[in-house]
């Protein structure tokens, strides 16, 4: 949605009668955009993506449809068969939308898109569906509520995602848009550049340092957002670097190298005042055991690690598992609701 951010800036100052349509419940399409959302005005112009645009000209009906003083819609859609083939969606799918004009979006939300922070917006929905207040959640925020809580733990993953819930009143969306992974390289040489490349591939963040107080500062200035994935064996650059990294709450520390530059590694961190407990967070060696031996393979094994550290997953394949292939976290695949809670009309 950050793309999003300079058009809605825009058509707010102009006075356009403009609207935010994003999901709130959804199944099927395959993999996507967590963070998929639309911009449409009266006039049938759209910016942005949602399943390939398949649903864009039923969005600026339903959007164009709205009462006088609504500010909040809720239209089903679905695509399937050749429509979707047409579209390139993976296979087809159906979901809710909710549709808002931006005036019932709070700037703050774009302000703080705009800057690259870490923020949330909880937006709750009238039984009806057709009023709906946001309130724009930091990660910093204290959990006052369900909600508000749920968004703090998707922002801890550092990744962009949504999830419904059901409130007292209605339905309740929280959309969450974490600062991307910002890896901090330690060390240079060809495996470096490969794994810089990688993450810009992911849509992350990259930047290589050479010594231990750049990479500390580094450190500092994005701990909402870093990574830290150290190649040098120098004890003066890895030691202080990956203790500072574990005393900010990195939640992704890993460490390439030998089990012999392991250990000492481990002594070092060690005699340096790190606890087992602090050295329990760290990977090392590093990277997903996927039989990688060239750069490109290492890069890809030590991004995927990342990726399944900052997801709470565990790696294994697919077909081991038993839950749905396509519902992630942090991903609307349906509604949260206690058992006692009336049915909400999730797809």
């Amino acid at each position: 949605m950050r793309e999003l951010v300079e058009t809605a800036r825009q058509w707010v100052a102009e006075g356009r009668a403009g609207y935010l349509a994003r999901p709130v419940t959804e199944q099927g399409f395959g993999p996507r955009d967590p963070a998929g959302a639309v911009l449409v005005d009266a006039r049938g112009e759209c910016v942005g993506s949602l399943y390939r645009g398949v649903f864009d000209a039923e969005l600026v009906s339903e959007a164009v449809a709205m009462a006088p003083g609504a500010t909040a819609r809720v239209c089903e859609v679905s695509v399937a068969g050749d429509e979707a083939v047409a579209a390139e969606l993976t296979c087809g799918g159906q979901a809710e939308v909710l549709i808002q004009p931006l005036s019932a979006i709070p700037g703050e939300w774009w302000e703080l898109l705009g800057e690259g922070v870490g923020v949330a917006l909880v937006t709750r929905l009238n039984e009806a569906a057709d009023r709906a207040s946001s309130e724009v959640v930091r990660a910093t925020a204290v959990p006052g509520d369900d909600a508000v809580r749920r968004a703090g733990e998707l922002l801890a993953t550092r990744r962009a995602g949504r999830d419904a819930l059901y409130g007292e009143s209605g339905l309740v969306l929280v959309e969450a848009h974490p600062s991307a992974p910002y890896v901090v390289i330690g060390g240079g040489g060809e495996l470096a550049a490969v794994i810089e490349r990688q993450a810009l591939l992911l849509g992350w963040e990259a930047v290589r340092v050479g010594a231990a107080e750049p990479a500390v500062e580094v450190i500092e200035a994005r701990r909402d957002a870093a990574c830290v994935v150290m190649l040098s064996h120098d004890e003066q650059f890895d030691v202080p670097t990956l203790r500072a990294a574990l005393a900010a709450g990195v939640p992704y520390i890993g460490a390439l190298g030998s089990r012999r530059t392991t250990a000492r590694r481990r002594e070092g961190l060690l005699a340096a005042g790190v606890t087992e407990a602090e050295l329990a967070r760290m990977h090392g060696p590093i990277g997903l055991d996927l039989g990688a031996r060239t750069p490109a393979e290492t890069a890809l094994a030590i991004c995927a690690e990342i990726l399944g550290v900052l997801g709470a997953r565990k790696a294994g394949a697919l077909r081991d598992s038993d839950g749905p292939v396509n519902v992630r976290d942090g991903t609307v695949a349906g509604v949260h609701a206690p058992e006692s809670a009336p049915p909400t009309g999730a797809i």
